[in-house]
């Protein structure tokens, strides 16, 4: 990957949306040359999808938290496979640091919100659950 490269995904990253003649114009090369780049980077996974940022407050999801999860090492797997089933979780990602997994989760309720941890905690391999409520989004680079 060059800086060529780089420019295109830092754009995407800002705006998926943006025409190719922008980036194009930007680069200083032409709408073809950007193309065959971004498809490049999509075949070596680099660019592994094009989507929206919402704000889930605005949505109504005012029950918002980073969860970090403990287990035993023979069970953390098994532990990644059941919060992939969680529908409230929307991102999940092995740590490092103060906890083994990290997730975030959005729910419309609070009662949904500890139900969905209750859940958690009881999953075999589970040590220790850790939510940090989220009071309000501060600021969002991407």
């Amino acid at each position: 990957m060059n800086q060529k490269d780089q420019t295109i995904i830092e754009m995407l990253m800002r705006n998926s949306r943006i025409p190719l003649t922008v980036i194009a114009k930007e680069l200083g090369v032409s709408e073809t040359a950007v193309r065959k780049r971004i498809k490049r980077l999509e075949h070596e996974g680099i660019i592994r999808s094009y989507t929206i940022m919402v704000n889930p407050f605005f949505l109504g999801y005012d029950n918002v938290a980073l969860v970090g999860v403990d287990t035993t090492s023979e069970k953390l797997l098994d532990v990644i496979k059941q919060l992939k089933r969680i529908r409230e979780a929307r991102y999940i990602a092995l740590s490092s640091g103060d906890h083994m997994i990290m997730f975030e989760v959005w729910c419309k309720t609070q009662n949904e919100l500890e139900e969905v941890l209750k859940s958690v905690g009881k999953m075999q391999g589970v040590t220790k659950v850790c939510p940090a409520i989220i009071l309000k989004e501060v600021e969002n680079r991407f």
